[in-house]
C-alpha cells in the first residue's frame, strides 16, 4: 500500500508541521509596528516669508556681485551663513532657507551669464530691496 501526499502536505510533513498549522499562521495578523515619529514642525515664526526673501536676494546678490567683479561679492555667502546661524534652529528651518538663498543664485544664473549693464542695474535694485527688507524685519522683530 503505497501513500501519495501532495507536495505542500510533503513539505509541511517534512518540517514536522501540521498542514492546519500553516493555514492558521495565514489568518493570524502579525501584531502592528508602530511607525517612527515624524520629528516635530516648529511653527514658523511671523517673519519667515520676509526671511526667505531675503535669503533669496542674498543669493542673488551673490551670484551677481561675483560676474560683476564686485569688492564685496564673497560677504554675500558669509551674511547667509550668519543668518543660518541666527535663524537655522532646525534642519527644517536651514533647508527652507537653504533653498531661498539658491533659487535666488540660480535665477539669475539662467539669464546672467556675463556682467552687463542689466545685471548692474538688477545687483542695485535687488541691494535696494535687502537693506529695505532687513531695516523692516529689525525694526518690527528686534535684531
Amino acid at each position: 500500500m503505497s501513500l501519495r501526499m501532495p507536495g505542500a502536505l510533503l513539505l509541511a510533513a517534512a518540517l514536522g508541521l501540521s498542514p492546519l498549522a500553516g493555514a492558521q499562521a495565514q489568518r493570524t495578523p502579525a501584531p502592528a509596528q508602530k511607525p517612527e515619529p515624524a520629528p516635530p514642525v516648529e511653527p514658523a515664526p511671523p517673519y519667515e516669508p520676509q526671511l526667505l526673501k531675503l535669503a533669496e536676494i542674498m543669493g542673488s546678490l551673490a551670484y551677481l556681485r561675483t560676474i560683476c567683479a564686485g569688492k564685496e561679492a564673497q560677504q554675500w555667502r558669509a551674511r547667509m551663513a550668519a543668518l543660518l546661524e541666527a535663524e537655522g534652529r532646525t534642519t527644517q528651518r536651514r533647508e527652507r532657507l537653504t533653498s531661498a538663498y539658491n533659487r535666488g543664485f540660480r535665477a539669475y544664473a539662467v539669464t546672467h551669464r556675463a556682467c552687463g549693464e542689466g545685471s548692474q542695474e538688477a545687483s542695485t535694485r535687488l541691494a535696494g530691496e535687502g537693506e529695505r527688507l532687513a531695516r523692516i524685519l529689525a525694526g518690527r522683530y528686534g535684531g
